[in-house]
């Protein structure tokens, strides 16, 4: 699909897992204490920080020949990580173009209500497009050790989305959007034996409806930017699909254009922990000159990573942290 060039990529991390503004970064990076002192941060305290969640968002601004464009990419968790965040880091609502959706997790989807009324507040009362796949809507659970279930927090249908301020649009087919300087991916094929979902996840399509497996959440999408001069960016939210399942239909997708970065959350902790050593050997077919980890990639990863890369290629995120692709 055509994918015009971005000259600049900023991607501004709203919510994550982890808080770390101390660990050194290298000059394309901004931690979140300094872009807190350029909002005007005098007193360093608790009140003036941002705060860490279980989740993701990232703001992401492609500047293109018409000027810049905005995505919200994923909404974390909750309601006031997005805006404590938001207001502490200076984010500009109202300057935010689209939203996406990147699966049917409450973890990434909790908080796009907030959004969507903050963004509406400074564009003028303007709905917001708002990319979901039909796929996402059903109601998710854990099976847990006793055999019972452990019930998810459902995504809000169409309906309910509108009514938060949104536009749906809601396709499982691949699309450009904003200027086509945003890529958002199709279903992505599985390809790799080792990268296989969310084990233990079931799901139901109506309240009476029984339970059935769920593991490979076809619901899940990738965005991605292409910068000029230095390649794709890829945004993998959760890698339910397995990165390597990911990068490979990035690869697919825009054959003959190089793998620039991948950011997002690899989802290599926990059960997931056994696919570490196969992710980080075939990470290394795709040439990438940046490996961001965040949210569920887990600390074991990102340590095999760093091991296997150098920390030149492997920069982890946190909340707060601004990167200048």
């Amino acid at each position: 699909m055509p994918l015009l060039h971005a000259d600049r990529l900023q991607i501004q991390v709203l919510v994550d897992n982890v808080t770390d503004s101390l660990s050194s970064s290298p000059p394309w990076v901004t931690r979140e204490w300094v872009a807190l002192q350029r909002r005007g941060m005098r007193l360093t305290t608790g009140g003036s920080l941002c705060c860490a969640n279980h989740g993701l968002s990232l703001v992401i601004t492609a500047h293109g020949p018409n000027g810049p464009r905005t995505m919200l990419f994923d909404g974390g968790p909750v309601d006031y990580a997005v805006e404590r965040n938001g207001v502490r880091l200076g984010i500009d609502f109202g300057a935010i173009d689209a939203a996406m959706l990147s699966h049917g997790h409450w973890d990434h989807a909790g908080g796009i209500p907030s959004a969507l009324r903050m963004i509406r507040a400074g564009n003028g009362a303007k709905d917001v497009p708002l990319y979901l796949h039909p796929g996402m809507f059903h109601e998710r659970a854990g099976r847990q050790s006793d055999g019972g279930v452990l019930p998810q927090d459902r995504v809000p249908n169409p309906k309910q989305w509108r009514d938060f301020g949104a536009d749906p649009v809601v396709t499982d087919q691949p699309l450009t959007c904003l200027d086509d300087l945003f890529f958002v991916s199709g279903e992505i094929p599985r390809l790799t034996s080792y990268e296989n979902g969310l084990a233990g996840q079931v799901r139901r399509i109506a309240d009476d409806a029984p339970w059935e497996p769920d593991p490979l959440m076809m619901d899940e999408r990738f965005l991605a930017v292409h910068v000029k001069d230095k390649g794709l960016v890829v945004f993998s939210a959760c890698s339910h699909a397995g990165i390597v399942n990911v990068l490979h239909h990035a690869r697919t997708c825009f054959p003959g254009v190089k793998l620039h970065a991948a950011l997002g959350g690899f989802h290599l902790a926990g059960p997931t922990e056994a696919a570490i050593p196969e992710t980080v050997r075939d990470l290394g077919q795709f040439g990438l000159d940046f490996i961001i980890p965040a949210h569920c990639t887990g600390w074991r990863a990102v340590n095999a990573l760093e091991r296997a890369f150098g920390e030149a290629v492997v920069v982890p995120a946190a909340v707060g942290k601004g990167f200048d692709l």
